[in-house]
């Protein structure tokens, strides 16, 4: 079947759902990665930064996951109408280190989807917006979570179907 890697880019509700997604790619008969970015513990990116920390192994891993994935989603809260620090640091430092960038999104599908206490609609929009600009193919439907929106596991599921067609 097809090779899914999820990107969790907080360690709480979003990395539970990433979870949750990764049970449901199994379930599916996939074979599915989920990395935690926070544990993941990336420098911040700085130009100043950029050659004190050349060549770090777990951007040189997930560099090489992304590249093997059929298909990736990505997992993220909204934080200030934005996405998380950590989900833009680790896009820096794979646009720094790779010789060709653009081969780790272009004409990749990516599937978005936010747990968030604000609704996670902006969250959605800045995500779509990167993930189009650096060439992936964004599923037109996302999933958002918040306190008044629980989990359908049909929409986990035709999102998997929709990122590794």
């Amino acid at each position: 079947m097809g090779n899914l890697l999820i990107l969790a880019a907080s360690s709480g509700k979003n990395l539970d759902l990433a979870m949750t997604i990764h049970a449901t790619a199994q379930s599916m008969n996939h074979e599915v990665e989920v990395i935690d970015i926070c544990g993941l513990n990336l420098p911040l990116y700085t130009p100043d930064t950029e050659d004190e920390f050349k060549g770090l192994e777990h951007i040189e891993t997930c560099m090489a996951r992304i590249l093997s994935c059929d298909g990736m989603i990505v997992c993220a809260p909204e934080y200030n109408g934005l996405i998380p620090p950590v989900l833009n640091n680790l896009v820096a430092w794979i646009s720094v280190q790779s010789s060709n960038f653009r081969l780790m999104f272009n004409k990749r599908n990516v599937g978005l989807a936010s747990v968030s206490g604000g609704g996670g609609h902006q969250a959605i929009l800045s995500m779509r917006m990167q993930f189009s600009y650096l060439g992936s193919n964004v599923l037109g439907r996302s999933i958002t979570l918040n306190k008044n929106k629980t989990l359908n596991p049909e929409s986990v599921t035709e999102m998997i179907k929709g990122v590794l067609r």
